[in-house]
């Protein structure tokens, strides 16, 4: 039963809980998700917070015994923050603006403070905040005219690092003195790049950090706040430097690098610059990496056939050891498959990867496509449990990295910027074409979906090319990317003008490609979904394209989550969308005829 796909649970965004030798992690198990700990003497998880919404991102105190976290309302994305005490027993509310966002920055090395940033000022325009968790009072440290993120408190508590947002995919580092709130750009950002991962030494001088200035992927950098050069110390060709961790005594980075959407973990000596390779990790993608002490280390790991757990390595004995088992199901871990790492050549002759699901060998078989969001994201070795149902079902469902995506370099994400928007489509099509010509697939039931721009991406195909496809299925996506930049925030307009293109200098081009105003094309039945509450793309986008193509009598059907915002968080409303898919792909690829009958 697809139920039983959809219900498993996973630990994710883990933290270690400061002097306490304990792990903290989110997860869904109680239906959305909560802020939960990991009870070792009882091998179970203990819930922590029972809010009425989410927790979106959350902090511990220096100390360990505070926690502050971020909730929104109905997937709204408006976090409110709130200081827990008492394991969670005592709420108290530190902000309460639910008309504005908050991004949370951490914890004062005192323990005493913390920072965020919020748009309470401008819609457009987010501010720096320090507040006194106890007394619950606020000031504002710095006014910024674009969106700003605090990323880390220098060690005497005196300054901050925040990050801003420059581009689509660039940002660049600041550094605000408290004393006088002055901010300085750091002189190593000194050209557009990303620069992320930050990491600083207990000395206060500088750090550590991952950036592609100056190179097409990202390498692990030290730099020093007095200088604009940059030490390279660990550059991997042609994959990126993802998480950096700097082990407590300093002597040690642990550092995992995105190959081809698999993660590795590597540990790299300060002292002599020596790298060694961790073994005997499982296949799959690492996150939340801490350090638990200077010999072991832990993380979250998922793969298409482990939705998500946390482990432990320890770097004497070379030995990586499970500790949750919150993913674990014994009604499916049988049937769950890994997919194959192919590839295909595109119109121009770019290899474009993509993961492929097939279980067995049978012939003529219905496939789907799936497209992810972004577009500056990137389909990884994770569970999806759609995936997973539909491969056991006799499908063939083929997940791909277009051009524009996220871990094969600057060049590559760039390859779909502005006027090239209809390359990545295209990249779809040959897609559809190269399976086509396989005997497993039969060319006549191919369907496509996609989520957030990925659902852009399913109606331009559907439009564009609508002979390739038998079914499509739309999740809060952009049907016109005129009306999508006017109606979406403020701040975020001007970074998405970076990707898209401009209201000023582009308005034509989306006219001339967009879903909304080619919809009479469209052949294959079409299914949408959308948050009521969605703050990033409006849900007048799905209404405007189901009202077009309905009263011109098309095949489509509209869905909207009143309680959900851009991401579908609720276990209630994840059961019900993905079992519509899931019907809806059965019922029109499988009755799909194929080119013998």
């Amino acid at each position: 039963m697809i139920l039983d796909y959809l219900q498993v649970q996973s630990a994710y965004q883990m933290k270690v809980v400061p002097t306490q030798k304990e792990w903290t992690f989110l997860s869904k198990i109680s239906g959305h998700a909560q802020l939960w700990r990991w009870d070792e003497s009882q091998s179970r998880p203990e819930q922590v917070t029972f809010l009425p919404d989410r927790i979106v991102d959350y902090a511990h105190s220096p100390c360990g015994t505070k926690t502050v976290v971020g909730s929104d309302c109905r997937g709204d994305e408006r976090q409110q923050l709130y200081l827990l005490t008492e394991q969670g027993k005592v709420i108290n509310t530190l902000t309460d603006s639910p008309t504005h966002f908050h991004y949370l920055g951490g914890w004062s090395p005192c323990g005493e403070k913390i920072v965020w940033s919020s748009n309470r000022r401008h819609p457009r325009c987010f501010d720096l905040f320090v507040q006194q968790v106890e007394t619950g009072e606020y000031e504002e440290v710095f006014q910024y005219e674009g969106r700003c993120v605090p990323v880390a408190w220098l060690p005497d508590g005196n300054a901050l690092i925040f990050s801003v947002q420059e581009t689509n995919i660039d940002n660049a580092l600041y550094l605000l003195d408290l004393k006088t709130r002055s901010a300085s750009r750091l002189s190593i950002c000194n050209r557009h790049a990303r620069y992320l991962s930050l990491k600083l030494t207990k000395d206060g001088k500088g750090g550590y950090l991952v950036t592609d200035r100056d190179e097409d992927t990202m390498s692990l950098c030290r730099f020093t706040f007095d200088s604009p050069e940059l030490e390279r110390l660990v550059q991997v060709p042609s994959w990126d430097i993802e998480d950096v961790v700097l082990s407590l005594d300093e002597r040690r980075i642990a550092f995992t690098t995105n190959e081809g959407g698999i993660s590795t973990l590597t540990f790299f000596s300060v002292e002599d610059h020596s790298l060694v390779k961790a073994v005997n990790v499982p296949f799959g993608v690492i996150q939340s990496v801490a350090w638990l002490s200077e010999e072991k280390l832990t993380f979250t790991l998922k793969s298409p056939t482990m939705p998500g757990d946390i482990w432990t390595y320890s770097i004497p004995t070379q030995t990586c050891e499970q500790i949750t088992y919150i993913g674990k199901s014994e009604a499916i871990e049988d049937s769950l498959i890994s997919p194959e790492l192919k590839s295909f050549r595109s119109f121009d002759g770019l290899e474009v990867p993509y993961f492929y699901y097939a279980k067995g060998q049978a012939l003529n078989r219905p496939v789907v496509v799936y497209v992810h969001g972004g577009p500056e994201s990137q389909i990884r070795a994770e569970y999806h449990p759609v995936f997973q149902y539909l491969a056991n079902q006799g499908f063939i469902v083929v997940a791909p990295n277009v051009r524009g995506s996220m871990g094969y370099g600057r060049t590559y994400v760039q390859l779909d910027d502005k006027r090239k928007r209809m390359d990545s489509v295209a990249d779809l099509a040959w897609l559809a074409k190269s399976l086509s010509d396989q005997e497993e697939v039969n060319p006549n039931a191919i369907g496509i979906m996609g989520r957030s721009y990925g659902g852009f991406m399913v109606l331009a195909a559907l439009t564009h090319f609508p002979d390739l496809w038998a079914a499509g299925v739309d999740i809060v996506g952009i049907s016109h990317f005129r009306t999508f930049l006017e109606n979406t925030g403020e701040w975020r307009r001007s970074l998405r003008e970076a990707e898209y293109g401009s209201l000023a200098e582009d308005s034509d081009f989306f006219e001339e490609i967009a879903p909304l105003n080619h919809s009479n094309k469209i052949k294959a039945p079409l299914l949408v979904f959308h948050g009521r509450n969605d703050t990033r793309v409006p849900v007048s986008e799905a209404e405007q394209l189901v009202s077009d193509m309905k009263a011109r009598g098309q095949e489509v059907d509209l869905h909207i989550f009143e309680d959900e915002g851009h991401m579908t968080e609720k276990l209630e409303n994840h059961i019900t969308m993905n079992h519509k898919i899931t019907e809806f792909f059965l019922h029109q690829l499988t009755n799909s005829k194929s080119d013998e009958e």
